[in-house]
């Protein structure tokens, strides 16, 4: 690959990761191709060397933000290794990890987006529900009810995210993330 090549893949990969962590702090409909590109470091005009529509960027940083999740989810899982459930749990309802959400799990920033999406959205947030789904159940024993066991515990942990998100008192907030993880983690 060529200088020249090899720049313009930094180039495209600073405005996906730009765009990934704008879209999940606001959403898939806020951002604009200019303050993405600003924010990149490149021109405006630059934009459709890199991609064909802003549909494009969006669908691809949506992509990218939904997977860069699975690499945080093993690495929380494995800190502990004999608690290893215990320890994606208290990762997951962590307070640092409800007050940023631009580096935080797109699936719960990107949720109700998906279900209103197109096609592509839905695959890729689906692929990810499926690659969370097999690492929490695959932390007991696989079986069918491991299986219906993660659900639920996969449904707790983003729905809690949202939610202490949501509240406007502070108080409540925590206790959402301190009381979910707690049941989840007697379960």
């Amino acid at each position: 690959m060529g200088h020249s090549q090899a720049a313009k893949a930094v180039s495209r990969e600073r405005v996906l990761q730009v765009t990934a962590r704008r879209i999940r702090e606001e959403g898939l409909t806020r951002p604009g191709v200019a303050d993405l590109m600003k924010e990149a470091g490149l021109t405006h005009g630059g934009f459709y060397k890199h991609f064909t529509s802003r549909d494009d960027l969006i669908a691809q940083a949506a992509a990218l933000a939904l997977a860069e999740g699975s690499a945080k989810m093993e690495q929380a899982a494995g800190k502990n290794e004999q608690r290893s459930r215990a320890g994606l749990i208290d990762a997951y309802l962590d307070k640092q990890h409800r007050d940023a959400p631009g580096t935080g799990c797109a699936l719960v920033t990107l949720g109700a987006a998906a279900g209103r999406g197109d096609q592509d959205l839905k695959e890729a947030y689906e692929q990810q529900v499926r690659t969370y789904l097999d690492l929490i159940a695959g932390l007991d024993d696989d079986s069918e009810e491991a299986r219906a066991e993660a659900m639920l515990t996969l449904s707790a942990l983003v729905g809690a995210v949202l939610m202490s998100r949501a509240v406007a008192d502070p108080g409540l907030s925590d206790e959402l993330l301190t009381a979910v993880a707690d049941r989840l983690k007697r379960r």
